[in-house]
């Protein structure tokens, strides 16, 4: 299975600095392409966010050219692609708290990253950037760790107020600020023809998932120009309707 691919980040409307950062690298192997792809959001609010992205980001692109090699002549590469994800997040986790206390600041990062490999994803997340699936509709691979996610969860917050709570950008956990640092994991198989993206929340505020799914759509992403086209269009729709945030996608297809 081949991948086209396309990324496009954004420093927003109001912020000085972009603090997201993305990363793509694809490999031919001996069971074929494999891709990778990371979208990290340095915290807004928080100093030097994007020295966090940009680590957490490294610490991938050396994982993708240093340990993936071996893992992928495992029969069930699942458990090794899982263990040693987490490793990095806890590493990076102790690194950047490290980093911070020696400078006096606060820092963190969110994670969201997948691996395509012998026609399965495999994903790891911590906070509230997304990866999703499109095909015949809109599908939302990852489940946000943020306050109003739990508050929904255990029914004490409904869908609205939730998307209206001073709380919505709260999060659980991230890379960099948090005691505790529990990933949650994914995993299914991958079809040609099929649409995957990881975003920042930037890029998902205020875009609707009917809008996601008109401009991200298989049948109109038909090369990587127009993959291009629909991420550049699609984060200039958020700056027009003033998403105050820093907006970053990154999109694959697989072919």
């Amino acid at each position: 299975m081949k991948f086209l691919t396309a990324v496009h980040t954004d420093v927003g409307i109001r912020k000085k600095t972009n603090q997201d950062s993305a990363l793509v690298m694809e490999a031919e192997t001996d069971i074929g392409n494999v891709l990778l792809t990371v979208v990290c959001d340095g915290m807004g609010g928080l100093a030097k966010g994007e020295v966090a992205s940009s680590a957490v980001i490294h610490s991938f692109s050396q994982w993708f050219e240093t340990e993936l090699p071996s893992i992928l002549s495992l029969q069930n590469p699942t458990d090794r692609i899982f263990s040693s994800w987490e490793k990095i997040a806890l590493a990076g986790n102790d690194r950047i708290a490290e980093y911070g206390k020696r400078f006096g600041v606060s820092m963190g990062t969110t994670l969201v990253a997948m691996l395509f490999a012998g026609g399965r994803y495999y994903i790891i997340n911590i906070g509230d950037s997304r990866a999703y699936m499109v095909s015949d509709r809109l599908y939302q691979l990852t489940k946000d760790q943020t306050f109003i996610q739990r508050e929904m969860d255990m029914g004490r917050m409904t869908y609205e107020e939730a998307m209206h709570s001073p709380q919505r950008n709260v999060l659980l956990q991230c890379i960099g600020a948090s005691n505790y640092i529990e990933p949650d994991y994914f995993t299914g198989d991958v079809m040609p023809g099929q649409v995957f993206f990881l975003c920042s929340d930037g890029f998902r505020h205020i875009i609707s998932e009917a809008e996601l799914y008109d401009n991200l759509n298989p049948m109109i992403l038909t090369d990587e120009q127009v993959m291009l086209d629909r991420a550049v269009y699609l984060i200039e729709l958020n700056k027009s309707r003033m998403e105050p945030d820093n907006i970053t996608v990154v999109i694959a297809k697989t072919v």
